[in-house]
């Protein structure tokens, strides 16, 4: 077995270390100490000759000599900084992130020599790294446990609780009603059985998503205790319902419930709170931390545009456009959402300054880029929103719908000599963010599309 905890410097990774090597019978080992006996000299010192960054390349070789080792891992409250590290520490692992309030960490660390990290005082300092880092120790961890105000016994406790725990064949089999691949939902009912954990593509419908293929093959890739698995339900607030009660770990939200789950969470990032909408749900010690990467997905292969001051278009209304109007905002374009609903346009375009109107109002010749965002083109709805005349050689055509790869709109632009970009590179660049949110793994872009062929 292997268990590595992450956390900040005093939440208590060594001692609650030490109690769980003792019951799981496993060894203990704590990488700072290893840093330091490869070093051969004390942590004070290396920052004093290499600052950390000299300190980082030590802890690097520390997690590439512990790839295979078993057994209890305390990390460094930095060890999350470099995803090369997380990956290394995941492999084949549980992690768990031990939590703490920032005072408590100050008085736990009190006349400690480790070196500081800012300039500022003791508390400040703690505050500043610990929201720095707190949404990369959530990424990193499998399960958050707060020490905060308790004995070390009961947080290596809860920790032993939480490593024998499976859901009851009862949940179990409430999950798996809502996969509508019946074949797939048995791996999944074998795969908690046996003690993985779980993160799901969230929908209706849901049977078209390509991510439990994809995520599939990079839990397999990066050894990983996981399986991913399909919520098909109407409403989101019965998936979320389910999510909490199973423990699940992260969720790819998808049509039509973007915008809906946004009431569930109890943070949002910057993006998804300008956005409006959520993509991507991390689930850590009973709240709910809603990200968007979608707007992630669109900028990434629209990227060579940036600041030519082009006009671009949205089509549709949604929480795929809006992250869309969010992106090519960003890349400096002047965006028009258009819509079969055009006061719903109205709304959307209003809070990013963009202008708006009915579908009827598209204009070629006014059209640099057009990103369609609706689910049309995907079955059972299989036409284009536009027609061939009003496509020109030289615009730039990207449909987020992805399955079919090549969309009937695709054919239409290819044909009129438009640049086409399929929903498979929106896809791919999502996907490689969601994975970092859920894993704290930084999967290259190229190893999603190749997972996606």
């Amino acid at each position: 077995m292997r268990l590595v905890l992450i956390g900040a410097r005093g939440a208590g990774k060594t001692t609650v270390g030490r109690l769980l090597a003792d019951r799981l019978g496993l060894s203990f080992v704590d990488t700072d100490a290893l840093v330091e006996a490869t070093a051969g000299r004390s942590i004070p010192a290396i920052f004093g000759e290499g600052g950390e960054a000299g300190f980082r390349l030590y802890e690097r070789a520390v997690c590439e000599g512990l790839a295979d080792a078993t057994g209890v891992i305390a990390t460094g409250g930095g060890v999350v900084l470099d995803p090369v590290n997380v990956a290394l520490l995941r492999r084949h692992a549980r992690v768990v992130w031990l939590e703490a309030p920032p005072e408590e960490l100050v008085s736990r660390c009190a006349g400690s020599d480790r070196p500081a990290l800012t300039g500022l005082a003791p508390e400040d300092e703690v505050r500043t790294v610990l929201m720095a880092r707190a949404p990369l120790y959530r990424a990193a961890a499998d399960h958050c446990v707060w020490t905060g105000c308790r004995e070390p016994e009961a947080v290596a406790g809860e920790v032993l609780g939480w490593l024998g725990h499976r859901p009851s064949p009862t949940l179990r089999a409430e999950l798996m009603a809502t996969n509508p691949d019946r074949d797939e939902a048995a791996g999944v009912d074998l795969a908690l059985e046996d003690g993985r954990l779980l993160c799901a593509v969230v929908g209706h419908p849901v049977g078209h998503s390509r991510s439990p293929a994809l995520f599939a093959r990079l839990i397999a890739a990066y050894g990983l205790p996981y399986a991913y698995t399909r919520i098909d339900v109407v409403t989101v607030d019965d998936a979320i319902g389910l999510a909490q009660r199973l423990g699940i770990r992260g969720l790819s939200v998808t049509i039509p419930h973007k915008e809906a789950v946004l009431r569930h969470c109890d943070t949002l990032s910057p993006e998804a709170e300008q956005i409006g909408a959520v993509n991507t749900v991390v689930l850590c010690r009973g709240r709910l931390h809603g990200l968007n990467t979608d707007w992630l997905g669109v900028r990434a292969p629209l990227a060579h545009l940036d600041g030519q001051g082009l006009r671009a278009v949205v089509l549709g209304a949604g929480g795929a456009a809006a992250a869309a109007v969010y992106a090519l905002s960003d890349l400096g374009m002047a965006v028009t959402v258009l819509a079969r609903d055009p006061a719903r346009a109205g709304a959307l375009a209003a809070r990013f300054g963009a202008a708006s109107g009915s579908l009827g109002a598209f204009d070629p010749a006014a059209t640099d880029v057009v990103v369609q965002t609706t689910p049309v083109g995907m079955a059972p709805d299989t036409h284009s929103l536009l027609e061939a005349d009003q496509i020109r050689p030289g615009m730039t055509v990207f449909d987020l719908v992805y399955t079919p790869a090549e969309t009937p709109l695709l054919r239409l632009a290819r044909a009129a000599g438009a640049i086409v970009i399929p929903g498979t590179a929106l896809f791919a660049h999502q996907a490689a963010a969601q994975a970092e949110a859920f894993f704290g793994i930084r999967a290259p872009v190229t190893a999603v599309e190749e997972a996606l062929r």
